[in-house]
C-alpha cells in the first residue's frame, strides 16, 4: 500500500508515508500511553490499518476515552476470568461507567472468596498478555458462534435498539456486528465476546492498576421483570499509584455516604412499607430542607419570580398536549382511573378518566399563563413553586436521596419573548452560580446537551432543525462566555430542546449534576401560548425551564457528603450542644442556652445523668459547629468555655460575647467550620 496519512501529536502534525499496510500499531505500538487511535474522528483498535488520506490521532490511557476503553478491556478479562472458574455462566452486558466497569453474569450468588478467585485468574490472563482481536460477523455467524449465550442471542436480534440506558450499545449497534477474541500467543483462542470495541491492544496493558470492587444482584437490561443476574463490578487506572488513589477516594467516600450519615445522623429515614425511593425526612433533616427551602424561596422572589402552586395528578389529557406523553412517558407512573369498575381480583372491567401522578411542573405553570391575556410588558413572567413531581425510576436505579422517586423540585419557568431569551439564560445561570457558592459548591463546570442528530435517539426530539440550532447557539454561546470549563453531551437534551446541565465537585473531587437550565420552544406551541406584542400582534413566547436545586432531595444527599455531614453553622440541624460539666452546673448553663434559643440558635441542651466524657463524644458524633461547656470556673466568672470540630478550644470566654459570636458567625452564613485559630 501506498499513500500518505495524517499523525496528529498534541498541537503536532506530520505528514507519514504510507510504503506497506500500515495499523495504528506501527505508529504508537511503543508507547504504552496510547490504547487506541482516532481515524478521521471514529475511534478504532490499534491492530486496524489505515489508509491514504487518513487522519490519525493517538487516544491516550489518562484521557476520559482512553479510560473506558481500558475498563471495557477489564471487564473483557473479568468475564472472561469468570467463565474459566464457573463454566455454566452465561454472559450478560458489561460497560465501562465511572471510575470503573461492571460486568452482569446468569451464575449462582457470588461470594467474596469467589471474587478473591476471578481476580487470581484475572491476573494471570493479564500476564498472557492475550491479544484483542476484532473480527466482523454476519448476523448469522455471530447466532451459530455464540449459540449458548441466550443474552447474546437477544442483543443480536435487538442490535438496532441498543442503548447507553442499559449498556447494551458497547455490545450491538445497527449495522456490522463484531467479535473479539482473546487471543494467546501460540494463535489459539483463549475467550470471546460479542462487542464493538475497540479495546487495548493486549491484556498485558492492564499491568496492576486493575481490580474488582464488589458484587450485587441485578436484572437483565435493568429491568426488574426480566431474568436475576449477578453484577461484578471492578475499576482500572493506568497504574498502580492511581489505583491506590482510587481506592483511598473509595474509603473518604464510605465515610461521607449520605445514606450512612443519615442514620447517624437521624436527618432521613427509607421504610419498606412506604416504598424504595420515598424519603422520610426526620425533625433534624426537616431543619435542612426547611433552611434549603427558605433560602431559594427567598432568592427566587428576589430575582423577580412569583411563587405559584400545582396539584400532585392531573389528567393524562394534560401531558400528551405537553408532550411528556408518549415522549417522556417510561418515566411516569401508570394512569389511575377515577370511578374505574374492578372485578373481585381487583382487575379493571371498566375503565374511567385516566389521571397521571405528574413527572414535571411545567404543563401546568403553562395553564397559569394561559389563564388571561398576557401583555409584552410583563415578560419575562416568571413562575416558581416548589413542586413535588413522581418519577417511575426502577428499583435497581433508586440510592439514597440521590436518586429518588418523590422529587421535590425548586422549579422555575421563565415566559419571555423570542429576543428576551438569551439574556433570560444568562440571569438564570448567574442565579444557580451564585445559589451554589453560597452553598459551598465552587468548582463547577457546565455541559450543554443537544439533540441526538442521527442516533437511535434522534426520534425522541420534536420541533424543527431550525428551533433546534438556533436554540443550541444560544445555550452554547452562553455557556462559552461563562468563563467556565464546558463539555458537550451530544443527544442528552430534554425532548423538547436544548440544556445546560450545571456540574459542581465536590469536597472529595467526585462530580455531580445539580441544577439545569432547559430552553424549550415546544411547549408554548403544543399550548398555542401568547402574548400582545407592542406592535399589537399575537406572538408566541419562548419559555425556559430551570431548577436551581435541581431537586432537595439530591441537593441535599449531595450537600451531606461534600460536609461529611459536618454542616455550616448557619445549616446545621444542631448549631450548639451545650455540655455541663456536671449537673451543678445545669442551672447556670441553662440560662445561656436560652439566650442563644431566644436569638432564633438551635440548641441541644444535655443535661442527662451520663458522665461529662460521653457527653462530649456525642456531642462530636453530632458533628455540632458549637459546643459550650460549663464548669464551676466558667460559672463563677459569668463564662463559657468553646470546643470546636477540629478539637481546638477557648476557655473562659465571657458568655455574652459567647452568645454575640455564635449569632454573628450564624448570621455570617460562613461555610467554613469556626476553630479556635482563627
Amino acid at each position: 500500500m501506498s499513500g500518505v496519512i495524517t499523525v496528529r501529536r498534541t498541537d503536532n502534525a506530520e505528514q507519514v508515508e504510507l510504503t506497506t499496510t500500515t495499523t495504528g500499531l506501527d505508529l504508537f505500538g511503543d508507547d504504552r500511553t496510547v490504547v487506541a487511535m482516532r481515524v478521521n474522528g471514529e475511534t478504532r483498535d490499534l491492530q486496524r490499518e489505515l489508509a491514504d488520506g487518513d487522519d490519525v490521532e493517538p487516544v491516550l490511557i489518562g484521557e476520559p476515552e482512553g479510560l473506558s476503553i481500558l475498563r471495557h478491556s477489564a471487564g473483557h478479562v473479568t468475564a472472561q476470568a469468570l467463565q474459566n472458574l464457573f463454566a455454566e455462566a452465561k454472559l450478560g452486558i458489561g460497560p465501562p461507567i465511572v471510575d470503573g466497569f461492571y460486568y452482569d453474569f446468569q451464575t449462582a450468588p457470588l461470594t467474596p472468596e469467589d471474587l478473591k478467585a476471578i481476580e487470581k485468574r484475572m491476573g494471570q490472563i493479564v500476564k498472557e498478555r492475550q491479544r484483542f482481536v476484532r473480527r466482523a460477523v454476519t448476523d448469522e455467524e455471530a447466532r451459530a458462534e455464540l449459540a449458548d449465550e441466550p443474552f447474546k442471542l437477544e442483543l443480536i436480534t435487538d442490535k438496532g435498539s441498543a442503548s447507553d440506558d442499559d449498556g447494551s450499545s458497547v455490545e450491538v449497534g445497527a449495522g456490522e456486528l463484531t467479535i473479539y477474541d482473546n487471543v494467546r500467543r501460540d494463535g489459539s483462542v483463549a475467550w470471546k465476546d460479542l462487542c464493538r470495541g475497540p479495546h487495548v491492544p493486549h491484556t498485558g496493558y492492564l499491568g496492576n492498576g486493575w481490580g474488582l470492587t464488589r458484587s450485587s444482584a441485578a436484572y437483565w437490561r435493568g429491568d426488574q421483570r426480566n431474568a436475576g443476574l449477578q453484577r461484578v463490578y471492578g475499576t482500572a487506572w493506568p497504574s498502580k499509584d492511581e489505583l491506590s488513589a482510587y481506592k483511598t477516594r473509595l474509603e473518604e467516600a464510605a465515610k461521607r455516604d449520605h445514606r450512612k450519615l443519615g442514620q447517624e445522623l437521624d436527618l432521613f429515614s427509607f421504610h419498606e412499607i412506604v416504598g424504595s425511593g420515598l424519603p422520610l425526612f426526620h425533625p433534624k433533616g426537616g431543619v435542612i430542607k426547611r433552611a434549603m427551602e427558605d433560602y431559594v424561596r427567598t432568592r427566587h422572589i428576589e430575582e423577580g419570580f412569583d411563587y405559584v402552586g400545582t396539584p400532585h395528578i392531573a389528567k393524562e389529557d394534560l401531558f400528551y398536549t405537553s408532550g411528556h406523553l408518549p415522549y417522556y412517558s417510561d418515566g411516569m407512573f401508570p394512569p389511575l382511573l377515577e370511578d374505574a369498575e374492578r372485578d373481585a381480583q381487583g382487575n379493571v372491567v371498566k375503565g374511567g378518566q385516566a389521571y397521571r401522578l405528574k413527572a414535571m411542573n411545567c404543563p401546568m405553570h403553562n395553564l397559569i399563563f394561559d389563564s388571561r391575556g398576557r401583555s409584552y410588558r410583563e415578560l419575562p413572567l416568571r413562575f416558581f413553586e416548589f413542586g413535588t413531581v413522581y418519577r417511575d425510576e426502577k428499583s435497581g436505579v433508586v440510592q439514597g436521596l440521590t436518586r429518588v422517586r418523590s422529587i421535590t423540585q425548586d422549579d422555575s419557568h421563565s415566559y419571555c419573548a423570542k429576543e428576551q431569551a438569551p439574556d433570560e439564560v444568562r440571569h438564570l445561570l448567574r442565579f444557580i452560580l451564585s445559589l451554589l457558592t453560597d452553598f459551598g459548591l465552587t468548582d463547577v463546570a457546565l455541559e450543554v446537551s443537544t439533540r441526538d442528530e442521527d442516533g437511535k435517539k434522534k426520534d425522541k426530539f420534536i420541533g424543527s432543525d431550525e428551533q433546534w440550532a438556533e436554540a443550541t447557539a444560544i445555550l452554547q454561546e452562553i455557556a462559552d462566555e461563562s468563563g467556565l470549563p464546558v463539555v458537550p453531551d451530544p443527544g442528552g437534551a430534554a425532548y423538547y430542546g436544548p440544556k445546560i446541565s450545571i456540574q459542581a465537585k465536590d469536597a472529595i473531587g467526585r462530580t455531580w449534576q445539580m441544577s439545569t437550565i432547559q430552553y424549550d420552544f415546544n411547549q408554548p406551541e403544543r399550548f398555542t401560548l401568547e402574548y400582545t406584542a407592542s406592535d399589537g400582534s399575537r406572538q408566541q413566547p419562548v419559555m425556559i425551564h430551570s431548577a436551581k436545586f435541581g431537586s432537595i432531595e439530591r441537593f441535599m444527599g449531595v450537600l451531606i457528603e461534600h460536609y461529611a455531614g459536618a454542616f455550616p453553622a448557619w445549616l446545621a440541624p444542631v448549631q450548639v450542644v451545650a455540655v455541663p460539666v456536671a449537673g451543678e452546673f445545669n442551672e447556670y448553663l441553662a440560662g445561656v442556652v436560652a439566650r442563644l434559643r431566644a436569638e432564633g440558635v438551635r440548641v441541644h441542651f444535655d443535661d442527662g445523668d451520663d458522665r461529662f466524657g460521653k457527653k462530649i463524644r456525642n456531642a462530636t458524633q453530632e458533628k455540632a459547629p458549637f459546643i459550650l461547656i460549663a464548669g464551676g470556673e466558667d460559672r463563677d466568672a459569668g463564662a463559657v468555655s468553646f470546643r470546636f470540630r477540629d478539637g481546638s478550644q477557648r476557655n473562659a470566654v465571657p458568655a455574652d460575647e459567647a452568645v454575640a459570636e455564635i449569632v454573628a458567625w450564624i448570621a455570617s452564613r460562613s461555610n467554613e467550620s469556626p476553630t479556635a485559630h482563627a
